[in-house]
């Protein structure tokens, strides 16, 4: 096996995305939640550069879904964090002869094909390297391609970015970073978010949940 996989953590569908508590039922989070995780697993499974896609998560329903769409799917060993989750995914992939590793949240779902093709087409041709793109407020790392896999110690969360530059730096490597996918930088955690997501007007799965369950109405008055 070699070159590039995607691999993607599906947390527990159950309790997804308690940030959006505050406007949305658990029902509607459950509902949403997976629409987003199936727009990132349909570009991931569109887009012809990458070698695969593997899916962590030990939900059920996630697994079915990703099943669905070609991806392998691993459970996420218990009582370890998304990080290591993921660490020990690129290490597993590494062993097995893949190139490196892309990971992408389940919660973007504007990403499209497109931009993942456009990442790798940037992603530098030397070893080792490092690509990351950046949340639109610059403290998440919504995508990091990383050649070999396990090339840094992975500190996913929501203030990751930084925490993966130093890692960089500890290494020597000027790591590649795109600031120029609006799509990919956009991930739903907060009630802000998604208000920003339908306002980009995009057609995707989640949206369509959205205006099929009335959840824009439900949403603070000025973010919708």
């Amino acid at each position: 096996m070699s070159g590039i996989w995607c691999v993607i953590p599906i947390k527990d569908l159950e309790n997804a995305k308690t940030r959006l508590a505050s406007a949305l039922t658990p029902e509607d989070r459950r509902g949403l939640f997976r629409a987003m995780a199936e727009d990132v697993l349909e570009a991931a499974s569109g887009a012809p550069s990458l070698a695969g896609v593997l899916v962590l998560t030990n939900d059920p329903v996630a697994s079915a879904l990703a099943e669905r769409y070609g991806a392998r799917v691993e459970g996420e060993p218990e009582n370890i964090g998304q990080s290591e989750a993921v660490q020990r995914a690129a290490e597993v992939l590494a062993a097995e002869g893949a190139d490196g590793v892309l990971t992408l949240p389940a919660d973007a779902p504007l990403i499209k094909a497109a931009d993942i093709e456009s990442i790798l087409a940037r992603h530098p041709s030397s070893r080792p390297a490092m690509t990351i793109v950046p949340d639109h407020a610059r403290r998440g790392s919504n995508c990091l391609v990383l050649t070999p896999g396990p090339l840094i110690p992975l500190h996913f969360g929501h203030v990751s970015f930084e925490p993966h530059l130093a890692e960089a730096a500890k290494l020597g490597l000027t790591p590649n970073i795109l600031d120029d996918l609006p799509r990919v930088a956009l991930d739903v955690d907060t009630p802000e978010d998604l208000a920003a997501a339908l306002a980009t007007g995009a057609e995707c799965r989640a949206r369509a949940f959205v205006d099929a369950h009335g959840i824009a109405a439900k949403l603070p008055k000025g973010q919708n």
